[in-house]
This record gives structure tokens, C-alpha cells and sequence, in this order.
């Protein structure tokens, strides 16, 4: 049976949509495309006509969910002209984004899988975290751009690195530590 564009391209739009959480919250060997086709409610057999590979899809659906998160950015950042740079990293560094992975930062969930990836999902990875970092370098503290830019890109590895370790431990106690400790490092010793 045949669809039409408008169908193709909402059910494309389904698949990337499942797959985004899905990945992020089992890996990108952790789910298999049946899985991904049965959460976007659409038969396992559509599947290659909307997408070359697994790795096509890996990297659409990563570049979507980082299209999202600059722009929640770009909103966080302008609800707190004055602090923007303490705004996002207090927000990035809480206990509800650690809490759910499937919603939360591609990094933190998936750099490991992406590290062991192909050159389409690293060229996916780089695209979507350099307008993260820009975002942090236009509020970080510093005396010049190439200031502002280390400590955007010191930020931004020691977020995704303290979301990633919070997630990792199964002691509550030592999660929230993690992720205050980080919050106060990044954010109220910024001026050190």
C-alpha cells in the first residue's frame, strides 16, 4: 500500500522522534530497529525506506534531539540575561535532567557509544556540541573570546562528565553530591 509524502514524512518524523529517547536511554546497542519501528507504532518492514542504516538513523535522530536542546538553550539563556552562564549550568547540573535520560543531554547518555561509532555519527556529535559551547562561551566569564571560549569547553566536559558519573552510581547520597559539587565548582567558583 502506498502512503503519501505528507504520511511518509509524519511517519519519519515518528521514527526519529522514538529513536531519540530510545537511544538515549538504552544505548545505541541497546535497542534494535524492530524496537524503534514498534515505539513509533509502524511495522519493522517500513523501516529502509526511510532510512540507509541503523547509523543514518543514529545520526538524524541525535542531530534532532541536539536541535532541540540548543534551543532550550537559547531560552534558558534568555530568561537569565544577567547569568545566563549560571542559569544553564545550574539547570543542566539537577537532579530531574539526571533522573531522566531519555529527555536529558545526548552526551552525557550516549558519547561512549558515539566514541565506538562511525565518521556519520562523530560528524553528528561535533555539529551538535559546538553551539552548545558557543552558547556558553557568549555568557562565560573572561577577560577575552579565547577565555570565554576555555571556559565554556571546560564547562561543558565537566557537565556532561558529572551528569554522566551522577547517573552511574547507584548511591543517591553520592549523585547529589556529585552533581551539587560540580554546580558550585563550575558556577559560584567561576570567578576564582
Amino acid at each position: 500500500m502506498r502512503v503519501s509524502r505528507e504520511k511518509a514524512a509524519a511517519h519519519r518524523e515518528r521514527i526519529i522522534e522514538a529513536a531519540g529517547a530510545l537511544f538515549r536511554e538504552k544505548g545505541f546497542g541497546g535497542i534494535g530497529v524492530a524496537d524503534i519501528m514498534k515505539a513509533a507504532d509502524l511495522t519493522h518492514g517500513g523501516f529502509y525506506g526511510h532510512f540507509a542504516s541503523k547509523d543514518d538513523l543514529v545520526a538524524e535522530a541525535c542531530q534532532r534531539v541536539m536541535a532541540l536542546a540548543i534551543a532550550s538553550w537559547e531560552k534558558t539563556a534568555a530568561r537569565e540575561p544577567d547569568d545566563a552562564f549560571g542559569a544553564l549550568l545550574t539547570r543542566y547540573l539537577s537532579p530531574r535532567h539526571r533522573d531522566d535520560p531519555a529527555r536529558g543531554c545526548v552526551f552525557a547518555a550516549l558519547g561512549a557509544d558515539a566514541a565506538r561509532s562511525g565518521p556519520l555519527v562523530h560528524d553528528a556529535f561535533a555539529e551538535g556540541l559546538e553551539p552548545l559551547i558557543a552558547l556558553l562561551a557568549e555568557s562565560a566569564p573572561g577577560s577575552s573570546k579565547t577565555a570565554r571560549r576555555r571556559k565554556a569547553v571546560a564547562a561543558m566536559s565537566g557537565l556532561v562528565g558529572a551528569l554522566l558519573l551522577a547517573r552511574a552510581i547507584g548511591k543517591r547520597e553520592l549523585s547529589d553530591e556529585i552533581l551539587d559539587a560540580t554546580r558550585r565548582e563550575l558556577v559560584d567558583g567561576r570567578g576564582r
